[in-house]
């Protein structure tokens, strides 16, 4: 199938995006990578009257590390984040963890920010973001908040972004000292959704943060003072074909057990 017809508008700049957006309200979709956008629209599952091409605006297009925190700006390919020596230096969970998102033809092109907006509770980088304590701003034409990881997240392809918002930048702060962190998962071929998926960051003295993809209708978030931690009563897994709901709580048990004795393997002493 082909997409169902609609208008079309680039947009040079963030204020110019969304202007369009209020413009054209909710008939209107942002367009940046368009890995799950526009396979939607060929299968007529999304149906957008209007697409606003972001890609013209390079106030978008950052990624920064400045006073103490990682800056990713909406059109930050998943390619660049894999590569470039500031994630590597200041958020090294991001590397680890954007390798099994998809496959590099799709990294290539495919956003953070657009990953995260589409909100899929079986990515991974929405439960990374959730480990690392993240925030997201959104824009719109009436001005810019921000939203907390654990706030942006409120359904299965749904967020806490506003039918008029944009998201325009995700913000990271850096790894307090003695941290260590890591991710792993279990999916039937490289480059698949995970069955289950489990990121860390283990602080010394200050306690751990978990993020989980593929274990509720959304990412689920456990933050604990201690490496004892009990997962099953706060994850939810919908189970499917491939893994029932049973083997994906089992999964999480053994990935939480080792993801954790990996971080903390790579605290600095």
């Amino acid at each position: 199938m082909k997409a169902a017809p609609f208008e079309y508008f680039a947009a040079d700049s963030a204020a110019a995006a969304v202007a369009l957006k209020a413009e054209h309200g909710e008939d209107a979709r942002f367009l940046a990578g368009g890995q799950s956008l526009m396979p939607a629209m060929n299968f007529r599952l999304a149906q957008p009257a209007v697409l606003i091409d972001i890609n013209p605006a390079r106030d978008l297009d950052f990624l920064v590390f400045e006073k103490n925190f990682l800056r990713i700006g909406a059109l930050t390919r998943n390619r660049t984040l894999e590569r470039d020596p500031l994630v590597a230096k200041h958020c090294p969970l991001i590397r680890e963890a954007i390798v099994h998102v998809a496959h590099p033809q799709i990294r290539n092109r495919g956003t953070l920010a657009g990953n995260l907006a589409h909100a899929d509770p079986a990515s991974e980088m929405p439960a990374v973001m959730l480990a690392l304590g993240a925030r997201m701003k959104a824009r719109s034409a009436k001005g810019e908040r921000w939203i907390a990881a654990r706030d942006f997240f409120t359904g299965i392809f749904s967020t806490a972004l506003a039918p008029d918002e944009l998201l325009a930048e995700i913000e990271i702060p850096a790894l307090p000292p003695r941290t260590g962190c890591a991710f792993l998962e279990v999916a039937r071929r490289r480059g698949d959704y995970a069955m289950m998926g489990v990121a860390a960051v283990v602080t010394a003295g200050k306690g751990v943060r978990l993020g989980y993809c593929s274990a509720g209708p959304t990412p689920v978030l456990i933050e604990s003072s201690s490496t004892e931690i009990n997962i099953q009563k706060a994850i939810d897994p919908l189970g499917s074909v491939h893994a029932s709901k049973a083997y994906q709580r089992h999964l999480a048990g053994v990935l939480t057990e080792r993801v954790l004795a990996l971080a903390s393997s790579r605290i600095s002493r």
